[in-house]
Order: C-alpha cells, then structure tokens, then sequence
C-alpha cells in the first residue's frame, strides 16, 4: 500500500533511532525526504521508527498529494495503515478500479496480510501511516507500474523488492 516504507531509500527523510531511547515526533518536527525508489514519485516520506530495509518493526508515513497513486502491488509481510489527514481510495485485486473499493477518511484504519493485492488512490491530499514489519518489500502486478523499471534507479538494485529484478 502507500507505504510504502524505506529508511534507506528516503534520501533526507529522518529514520529514528530505536535502541535505548525514547523518540517522539510533533508534526512540524517530521523531516519529509523523497519517496523510495520503489514508490511513484510526487510524494514524501518520512521514517518515524525503526529500518525498513532491516528485520523488525518500523512506522513510516507517506505525504501524497490529491491524485496520487499507487498501482496494484502486494508486500512480502502484513501491513497496517491509518489515515491520519486527508481521504484515499483502497482497492483490492489486480486491476486499480473504483469498483470494489473502500473509502478511507481521515482516522481511517485498514490491514492486509502479506502477498494481498491491492492499490491506492488519493482523493485529497493525505497523510498516511504505515506500520509493518521489515524487510519491506513491493512487487508490482504489472512490471510496467515500478517505477524502479522507469530509469530510476538502476533497477538491479533490487532495493526494497522482494523480488530481484
């Protein structure tokens, strides 16, 4: 889902440390970077704990404009995400329609379980939470949605895939 997740791959974002101490975050102190390389550009991210990109548990938010989406994909573990602003559109299965959706409003909560299909709209702009359990990782339905096949970056990274491209 959105959230898509990370630490490494945020560039700037901030990645909180979660060894021996306690963190906490007022918005206007979340350091927004750019989206991972596995994301569609367009929106920001920002670690908020843990590494996505290691074993162990992580929160990740996502700061996506109104039309934004994410494409039918699947993650190798289950993931949790609440709407914190904003409203998305949530899909389930292999082609990203507004037929079988749910609406999601701010305060809204959803999970899926790993390998489950599903995509993102953004209907206003949005700010998202994911919480998951790393290694993160998304593969697309259709290899023509990652953008990591798209020029950037070289797609034999195989950063934050579950499959090495």
């Amino acid at each position: 889902m959105l959230i898509t997740g990370v630490g490494i791959a945020c560039g700037s974002a901030a990645v909180a440390e979660t060894v021996g101490t306690h963190k906490a975050f007022l918005p206007q102190d979340i350091k927004w970077g750019p989206m991972p390389p596995n994301l569609p550009t367009g929106a920001e991210a920002a670690v908020l704990y843990g590494d996505p990109s290691k074993e162990g548990m992580f929160a990740l938010r996502l700061k996506a404009p109104k039309g934004y989406r994410i494409a039918p994909h699947t993650h190798p573990n289950p993931e949790a995400i609440t709407v914190i602003s904003g409203k998305i559109t949530l899909g389930m299965g292999p082609s990203a329609d507004r037929v079988s959706v749910e609406y999601l409003p701010a305060g809204s909560f959803a999970s899926m379980p790993h390998r489950v299909v599903h995509y993102v709209f953004v209907d206003e702009d949005s700010i998202v939470q994911v919480n998951a359990t790393g290694p993160w990782g998304i593969d697309y339905v259709n290899a023509k949605d990652d953008p990591r096949l798209n020029g950037v970056p070289d797609p034999s990274s195989g950063l934050y895939s579950s499959k090495q491209k």
